[in-house]
């Protein structure tokens, strides 16, 4: 039988969830939640490296990250679609492992990948709620929903301070070595293989936490409106 898990992240590509949330899954495991990967393709479109590559550096972000597993759905790079057959797919996945929170891809952003991958795994946890779908699972509707910030400046419904776990983000992130900054690397230059690009994510993470007044901060946007009891449960 399957562990059921607290949260579940989904990424379009691997890296995606490191991006995006690194730090707060390196906070939530560090609590003692247990944490799933689920990255939709292996990038095997990416201008540098290849999937073979980006798989084993997926296990070493994984391993960095302390989350309980990390699986590959082996979707079409550029290609795959928010229809029934994938659909079905991420149902399955997400009846097994039950989680209670998803984590997904930013609602728009530069790769067209990273929206449809969001579209996805929205409309998945959805459908997977609905006991006449049958998949030989019980129906499971996860009870939150939120989606990272990645390339795009989006203005985040919430933050979570990640100030004591911004350097193992960063050692997540470095673990795709192919893709990031390596000045021996004699791979094509891409957007996200400059310095600049490695710093950006620190300073946003400082710029989100500088407007909440802490250190670093990941941002989030909602489905549905966060309740709160009482006025000073914000902090």
């Amino acid at each position: 039988m399957a562990t059921k898990l607290d949260i579940l992240a989904f990424g379009a590509h691997p890296d995606d969830v490191e991006l995006g949330c690194g730090a707060t899954i390196a906070k939530h495991v560090a609590i003692g939640k247990k944490v799933g990967v689920v990255d939709l393709t292996r990038g095997e479109l990416g201008t540098r490296g290849s999937a073979e590559i980006r798989d084993l550096e997926a296990e070493k972000s994984a391993d960095i990250l302390g989350v309980e597993l990390r699986k590959n759905m082996n979707f079409k790079d550029g290609f795959f679609t928010n229809d029934e057959a994938h659909q079905l797919e991420l149902i399955k996945v997400i009846r097994k492992y039950q989680p209670d929170i998803v984590l997904c891809n930013a609602v728009c952003d530069r790769h067209p990948d990273h929206s449809k991958a969001s579209e996805l795994t929205s409309a998945s946890c959805f459908l997977a709620g609905l006991r006449k779908i049958e998949t030989g699972q019980h129906a499971w509707r996860p009870k939150l929903v939120y989606h990272y910030i990645q390339f795009k400046n989006i203005d985040p419904d919430f933050v979570i301070d990640v100030s004591d776990f911004m350097e193992q983000k960063i050692l997540a992130v470095k673990a795709f070595s192919s893709q990031f900054y390596n000045p021996k690397s004699q791979e094509p230059h891409t957007i996200i293989s400059s310095q600049g690009f490695l710093d950006s994510i620190r300073y946003r993470a400082a710029d989100l936490g500088r407007l909440s007044g802490v250190d670093y901060a990941e941002g989030f946007t909602v489905e549905k409106l966060p309740v709160l009891n009482l006025l000073d449960d914000l902090s």
